[in-house]
């Protein structure tokens, strides 16, 4: 033990007057895989970007993060990650790259992170190695190149990590405060999602420091009200605050930040259960396509279009795999169905599972021999806190009803810390013979080889057969010389270790590039050959110029010289939809037409918006632009609709309303113009009444309202009323009939004129 110490405090004293070269290499990756070609994402994900452009104009807007810039409704998360982009966009302009740059500092900011973590206790090698699994995990990258929130959020954790580590050596509690503050801050960036690390916090406090037991409970209760505090300090003062005075809580159905925060972005995540106009149906994952949350709508709003679907739909029908224990595996937007190996089905372990049998293997080693009551070695211990985190995330994105795959970027630091710790001390028990333990390092090479060959199975029409023959095979010979050398002693053996390790990353490296060599959906971020298209699964070898998102989507007022019939998904009669995809039905995870509908290349959501990050192969004149429109909401507007609007605006503060935030978000982001979504992002929540919307028509805040031909969300009475009290304008004044209209939200609609008296 004294040794080992002495080692930790040579290398680190060493590593104090000179930069680890090879570090050098890995953050030049974990840059190029998080900063690359950023510029080209021209508006990001519209919703939240629209949310920082409201929030650049006053002070208001940003303390509450308000969707529009009238105050009227906010977006669906806490606010602290957006007041970093709109701080990034207040410093160097409003520009999609300028919202996205905070969360890729964050992802390169993670890997060092990472490496400061795991090298201290478990050797500098075993620092790099879990550095550059980290850059090169897919998910990591791939969220990182947007505005979403979570490579923030695991930044956030991570040094949330590093400050309980501290607190841990050095014995001092305000440490420990720090550690369960910051995350009290995650909180605000994602809701519960950031306790999900709790359970390796409070493990590893109690196991690694060594004070009594009174001063443990007395601290980590100390330091967990500090965290609860921290948590709910915005909540109550939003909540405390008249309501008639700060925007609606959007995504809420009660008005409420701790609502939202238990409820939609806490429990229901859980269980499936999404609320509808204020009640409750629960949504199987593997049975339910349908959902009313907005990231679901997002979720949509980027998926292919109609041929693609098709192709996806016969892909997935011929390419069908089963999971470990059979079961379909797409399950809703490709995120598997619950059970034991869902991480192991397709659409999730090309995300995040490309080194699990690795990881598995080296937990086994890190832990052989360890007794329940101690003594714990420090690696013991800090591997200790990298299962408590690894565990719970991995049996909530197993059992979860209800999330999308960027998520599991929240697996991303165990993984490859257990990936670099791991390497390191099942080599050390490779060479030194330890029984058993020695032959761990070969059977985690051959099983991690099989997973990679399984994961890749369903894209042979992508990749071709060559990468996938070639895994599998060097890791089975790679493994199997490492076994027959086992037991001899010469410099093939550190080549042979050295060559399976750039094996079973070399997979992973590609997967992590795609969202620069087929470009990325920054509504719902994946990684993979598809992952332009967001959905996760095997890709179609359609050729369709509209080949990413619903490129059907014409904006307010444009016209593409289709019948809508042909061309929208129509709810069906009678329905309100609530938010959810009228028409839709599950079918492996992919969008489905309504019955009986033309599948003539187009199809229409609520609010429908527009991908134009094109998939390989993709002939249309846009590919080669230089601006890509990722994001799910295509930020151009009908020109001939603003100027109406703009010209016969006479003051009212709103330029017109809508039903969503789809149909608003490009109009803001264009113009910065108030634009009012009725329903939130979704439409379903319940934030205007009739008796409402009079008071705001006899004030003169707004006269004009956009309603497509779609469901009527949670506001049937609202739109009824407006239907019937207002002038209908006629198309010709207003909608653009050039077939060469820029492609946007919600088309097919109509607008209305209403002033009262």
């Amino acid at each position: 033990m004294k040794h080992m110490n002495s080692e930790v405090k040579e290398e680190r004293t060493s590593n104090k007057k000179r930069i680890d070269l090879f570090l050098v290499p890995i953050v030049l990756i974990a840059a190029f895989l998080n900063l690359f070609k950023i510029w080209t994402d021209e508006y990001a994900n519209a919703y939240y970007t629209a949310a920082v452009k409201s929030m650049l104009q006053s002070f208001h807007n940003f303390f509450y993060a308000s969707f529009d810039p009238g105050g009227y409704v906010t977006i669906d998360k806490p606010p602290v990650v957006f007041w970093i982009q709109t701080i990034s966009a207040k410093i160097f302009g409003f520009h999609g790259w300028s919202v996205i740059l905070p969360q890729a500092l964050a992802g390169i900011g993670s890997v060092l992170l990472l490496y400061v973590l795991v090298k201290r206790t478990f050797g500098v090698w075993a620092g790099r190695f879990a550095a550059l699994a980290m850059a090169l995990t897919p998910i990591v990258p791939a969220v990182s190149r947007t505005n979403n929130i979570d490579s923030m959020l695991v930044f956030t954790l991570l040094v949330a990590t590093w400050m309980l580590f501290r607190a841990v050596r050095t014995a001092k509690f305000g440490w420990v405060l720090a550690a369960f503050a910051m995350i009290g801050v995650a909180f605000n960036m994602k809701m519960l999602q950031a306790y999900m690390v709790l359970p390796a916090f409070y493990v590893f406090y109690v196991v690694a420091t060594k004070i009594t037991w009174k001063k443990k409970i007395s601290f980590l209760t100390t330091a967990t009200v500090l965290m609860l505090a921290v948590s709910v300090s915005w909540a109550v003062v939003v909540d405390s605050t008249s309501a008639d005075k700060r925007p609606y809580m959007g995504s809420s159905q009660t008005n409420s930040v701790l609502e939202l925060a238990f409820g939609y972005n806490g429990i229901n995540r859980l269980t499936g259960n999404t609320s509808v106009t204020g009640s409750s149906h629960k949504q199987p994952a593997q049975t339910q396509q349908q959902t009313a949350s907005s990231e679901t709508k997002q979720n949509s709003n980027s998926s292919a279009d109609s041929s693609q679907s098709s192709n996806q739909r016969k892909s997935s029908s011929s390419q069908k795999m089963q999971a470990p224990g059979g079961g379909n595996q797409n399950g809703m937007f490709n995120t598997g169905n619950p059970g034991p190996f869902r991480l192991f089905q397709k659409g999730l372990s090309d995300q995040i599972s490309w080194l699990l049998p690795f990881v598995i293997f080296s937990i086994v080693g890190l832990f052989a021999g360890v007794k329940f009551k101690g003594p714990y070695t420090t690696k013991q211990k800090e591997s200790l806190f990298w299962l408590a985190w690894l565990l719970p995330v991995a049996v909530f994105f197993s059992i979860a009803g209800f999330f999308h795959q960027y998520y599991l970027i929240m697996l991303a630091p165990p993984i490859a810390a257990f990936a670099g710790a791991g390497a390191v001390a099942l080599w050390s028990m490779y060479k030194q013979h330890n029984g058993w333990k020695s032959w761990l390092l070969p059977g985690g090479i051959l099983t991690t080889a099989a997973l990679q060959v399984y994961i890749m199975s369903p894209y042979v029409s992508s990749i071709g057969v060559a990468p996938i023959a070639g895994v599998g095979a060097l890791g089975v010979i790679l493994a199997l010389v490492l076994a027959v050398h086992k037991q001899r002693k010469n410099s093939l053996t550190n080549y042979l270790g050295a060559a399976a390790m750039v094996v079973l990353l070399a997979m992973p490296a590609y997967w992590a590039m795609t969202p620069i060599i087929y470009g990325g959906n920054s509504m719902l971020p994946s990684a993979g050959p598809d992952s332009s298209s967001g959905m996760g699964g095997p890709p179609s070898t359609a050729t369709n110029s509209k080949q990413s998102g619903f490129n059907g989507m014409q904006p307010p007022g444009s016209s593409s010289g289709n019948s809508s019939s042909n061309n929208q998904m129509q709810p069906p009669s009678g329905s309100s939809n609530g938010g959810q995809m009228p028409g839709g039905s599950s079918n492996n995870g992919q969008m489905q037409p309504p019955s009986g509908s033309s599948n003539s290349g187009e199809m229409q959501m609520p609010g429908g918006s527009s991908n134009n990050s094109q998939m390989p192969n993709s002939s249309s004149s846009k590919s080669s632009s230089s601006k890509r429109k990722s994001g799910g909401m295509n930020a151009e507007v009908n020109k001939k609709l603003l100027n109406y609007l703009t010209k016969n605006n006479t003051g009212e503060k709103y330029l017109f309303a809508t039903t969503d935030s789809t149909s608003a978000a490009p109009y803001i982001i264009k113009t910065g113009e108030p634009v009012m979504a009725m329903g939130g992002f979704s439409g379903s929540d319940p934030i205007l009444t009739v008796s409402k919307l009079k008071a705001m028509i006899k004030k003169g805040e707004v006269k004009y309202f956009y309603l497509s031909r779609m469901g009527k969300g949670g506001q049937s009475d609202v739109i009824t009323w407006i239907k019937e009290n207002s002038k209908e304008i006629p198309s010709s004044k207003w909608q653009s009939t050039s077939s060469s209209s820029q492609q946007g939200p919600s088309g097919n609609g109509t607008l209305y004129e209403i002033t009262l008296k």
